[in-house]
């Protein structure tokens, strides 16, 4: 069964990350963002942070005084991204990054359209600076491509000559790929990884529409961007944790055979911790399964088979569940009621279950059968390819 709010691991959901980092801050540093929001016809605004996850989260909020004066401030542990935005709009005002402890920012609101900022200046940030004449640039050559699109499109409906309609198409695709260096050269001046990830993420969500034509950021491109981030900034959480993701899921794409199984551990079902390492010296099939997942509970009676013929030949199974942080019951359920007579670890946290990036997993069931030694020597047995292994490697 497929994740039903994450899609596959892969480069395009990793640009979605904002946030990356230098070296950690000390704790409890504090990040002050201070200024005025000129023509607003809001109460409040708010700062929110956005972590990797994209879930983003408001961190502190202001009342806006007559002249729209605010000062926000939140504890700042690693460099990460910020959107700055009123109580009247969706949208974001400004995107900031805290590489220093105070921020000042200048807003003036659009007058056609109160929710977006007409402009703003942003001063003590270097790195917010710079995003901002890297999304300026952008912007730039992207309404050069939508103005010739439209006018050409205009001009070839009222009958004009091939010469001048190709002439403003080449045109057209001149704008649109002066965007990749544009992109290339903001990460070249980039001394901040959360600046970095924020304009990889931007360029591919504009590459991602193909009205624009743009040049899409290769897979190739964004691993070395990665290695090169993590390599430069190897304290940092976020950074680290989208390589991790990424080394999960080439390796995944290549097939866990041959490679060394990752260790984790995990609650049992009493909710003492069990290693995946402690079973080393024997053959131990790792599946990972859920109780909601209906695929899974079909696939259990082959595993179920699987074990009482070969349980006695220094083979056994640790199931993994994806239950759900209130599913603890249906988990222990669907373990007795299959006749699932082994070990059973859980983080009772869905799809936000650590093994998750750590295997790459995008759809369940899936298991790996794992040596005495740790290494994996198969991956994805279902149905009689299970027991097929089993009898080959367990003579």
């Amino acid at each position: 069964m497929n994740k039903s709010s994450m899609s596959k691991l892969s480069a395009v959901v990793l640009l979605c990350a904002l946030a990356a980092g230098c070296k950690n801050k000390a704790d409890g540093e504090s990040f002050v963002v201070k200024g005025k929001i000129k023509d607003h016809k809001a109460r409040m605004v708010y700062l929110e942070e956005m972590p990797v996850t994209m879930q983003s989260l408001i961190v502190d909020s202001a009342k806006l005084d007559n002249a729209g004066n605010f000062t926000l401030k939140t504890d700042s542990k690693e460099a990460m991204v910020y959107y700055l935005r009123l109580d009247q709009s969706q949208y974001p005002l400004a995107s900031i990054v805290n590489d220093a402890p105070e921020v000042t920012i200048d807003i003036q609101m659009s007058k056609d359209n109160n929710q977006f900022a007409e402009s703003y200046n942003v001063k003590g940030s270097v790195a917010s600076q710079q995003m901002k004449d890297f999304m300026l640039a952008m912007n730039e050559d992207l309404q050069k491509v939508y103005r010739l699109s439209i006018t050409s499109d205009s001009l070839a409906k009222q009958g004009a000559s091939d010469s001048l309609i190709n002439s403003m198409l080449a045109d057209r695709k001149a704008a649109a790929l002066h965007t990749k260096k544009v992109f290339q050269d903001a990460q070249a001046l980039s001394k901040n990884p959360a600046q970095s990830l924020f304009e990889l993420s931007y360029y591919q969500s504009m590459a991602n529409n193909r009205a624009y034509q743009m040049e899409n950021i290769t897979n190739e491109e964004v691993n070395s961007l990665i290695a090169g981030l993590a390599a430069k900034f190897p304290d940092h959480h976020g950074v680290v944790s989208i390589k991790n993701q990424l080394d999960a899921e080439m390796k995944k794409q290549q097939g866990w055979v041959g490679q060394m199984a990752p260790d984790f551990s995990m609650p049992d079902v009493n909710g003492n911790p069990v290693k995946l390492s402690s079973f080393r010296g024997k053959y131990v099939l790792v599946d990972f399964w859920a109780s909601w997942c209906g695929p899974c509970r079909n696939e259990n009676p082959n595993v179920v088979k699987a074990f009482a013929r070969f349980k006695d030949k220094n083979f056994t199974i640790l199931g993994v569940s994806f239950d759900k942080p209130e599913g603890k019951e249906n988990w222990l359920k669907a373990i007795k009621d299959d006749n699932l007579t082994w070990t059973h670890v859980s983080e009772l946290q869905f799809w936000n279950t650590s093994v998750v990036p750590l295997y790459g997993i995008d759809a369940i069931p899936f298991n790996v059968l794992v040596d005495p030694a740790g290494k994996v020597i198969a991956q994805s047995l279902h149905g009689p390819a299970l027991e097929e292994k089993l009898a080959e490697v367990l003579k």
